[in-house]
């Protein structure tokens, strides 16, 4: 059986996951500008397996608007192109024989507000999660008290340290938020 202390350090750690989650969701979202993370996780059909592009090539950005990939193996060339056309990017991949180029073209300020609702919506997302992992720890340490575990002094005080803590999770979010909201609004 946990002890409250480990109760606590787990919904902690549970918290700190969500963030990694949330900045690797916000990582893939198009800013206008040409980022490895819009590409790497997208799935290529290499000899008859699913296989992460970034295990395929490796990738260069010569330009804020330019990314390069580089095939490790040429004979992937064709299969990296079509996952990539096939893929939501909305970019036409060019083919030099060597390497594939895409270029990302200014986002217009439509696309821009879109992109914001987005973010919104899975930095909410983030908050639930945020949220979830503070009730299921609550829920813990109040069967820990029924059981006789822990005193009710000792419950209340858990709870408000576990509450300062979905705060400034909570807090986190909203920073990553603001900051991506301000990368994707610049111009």
């Amino acid at each position: 059986m946990p002890t409250a202390s480990e109760v606590v350090a787990d919904g902690r750690d549970k918290m700190q996951k969500a963030i990694e989650h949330l900045k690797s969701e916000f990582s893939a979202v198009r800013t206008g500008r040409a980022t490895p993370a819009l590409v790497e996780k997208i799935r290529v059909d290499y000899y008859g397996s699913e296989v992460p592009l970034q295990q395929l090539a490796g990738f260069a950005v010569p330009e804020a608007r330019v990314l390069v990939v580089s095939p490790y193996d040429k004979g992937a060339l064709t299969a990296i192109e079509k996952a990539l056309q096939q893929s939501d990017l909305g970019i036409n991949p060019g083919n030099d024989g060597q390497v594939i180029r895409l270029v990302f073209p200014e986002l217009t300020q439509e696309r821009r507000k879109d992109l914001v609702k987005v973010v919104k919506g899975q930095a909410e997302d983030g908050r639930i999660a945020v949220r979830n992992v503070r009730r299921h720890a609550r829920q813990e340490l109040e069967a820990m008290e029924k059981n006789g575990e822990i005193s009710k002094d000792e419950l209340e005080r858990i709870e408000k340290e576990l509450e300062k803590l979905t705060h400034e999770v909570v807090a986190e979010v909203d920073h990553i938020l603001g900051l991506k909201e301000h990368e994707l609004l610049e111009v």
